[in-house]
């Protein structure tokens, strides 16, 4: 290809690429646009400032910004087979004697669902997607938070649970998210489900584990919960993309990647 190309022409090439891959690499665009390691550095900053990608280390990332609010049963429905495994794999980290915290969302509700035969657990919820399965478990204490039931996110929300969960000291908290940004951090499209699990993380004394498909990595919502540093733990599915490990691994997060299949 020639390097020819006006700036503006080459940029529009980059976000293509980026679209259609999720991740790419200055090494890998210097060479199908043919042109220096450094106009493409200079391409990505220019369309990091627009908010179309983020800059990681050796490449950039598609910023995926989602404008409307999914309801649960939307949600619930997509991407049903990694929530499941991350579900399994995320429960494998709980262990008897935990005080839990869990947020509100369908791959935390997956998770609560693989807690079965865990010994003198106390979980504190909002998601109220959690009675329905519940149905008393031997030596698990299910806690709800109480507060304004929310039907969009089939979640209890307000300054009740938010006092509720400000009385706890919890040994680990199990983290959904909607978004999961390394410029914007974790966000929530919904401030008051923001705001309860900032208050859940700052409460947590022990491991702050995120559950999230790859369909979060890289998208924002509109409000910030946290950076992603409060993070101890990752856990996704089995396509996640490696070219990502370094830099999220860099800010001091483990990553668990679950089995197709699980």
């Amino acid at each position: 290809m020639s390097n020819n190309i006006i700036p503006a022409a080459r940029q529009s090439m980059i976000v293509e690429l980026i679209k259609r891959d999720g991740l790419v690499t200055v090494d890998s665009l210097s060479k199908k646009l043919d042109v220096s390691v450094i106009t493409i550095r200079r391409d990505l900053s220019v369309l990091e400032e627009t908010g179309v990608l983020e800059r990681t280390h050796g490449g950039a990332v598609f910023s995926k910004t989602i404008e409307r609010e999914f309801n649960y049963s939307e949600k619930d429905r997509l991407n049903k087979e990694q929530k499941e495994s991350i579900g399994k794999s995320a429960a494998k980290l709980i262990e008897d004697g935990d005080t839990i915290f869990i947020n509100s969302g369908s791959t935390t509700y997956q998770v609560i669902r693989f807690l079965e035969g865990k010994k003198d657990l106390q979980i504190i919820t909002n998601n109220a997607a959690a009675v329905a399965d519940f149905g008393g478990r031997p030596g698990i204490d299910l806690i709800l938070t109480g507060g304004i039931f929310r039907h969009q996110s089939n979640c209890l929300i307000g300054d009740f649970a938010i006092n509720t969960v400000n009385m706890v000291v919890a040994s680990k908290l199990i983290m959904g998210v909607d978004g999961l940004s390394f410029k914007e951090g974790l966000t929530s499209p919904v401030y008051q489900e923001a705001g309860i699990t900032k208050a859940m993380i700052e409460r947590t004394q022990g491991q702050v584990i995120c559950v999230a498909d790859t369909s979060k990595i890289g998208r924002v919502t509109n409000f910030i919960t946290a950076p992603m540093s409060v993070v101890d733990t990752l856990v996704t599915d089995w396509s996640f993309d490696e070219g990502l490990r370094d830099k999220i691994e860099d800010i001091g997060i483990k990553i668990i990647k679950s089995d197709q299949g699980l």
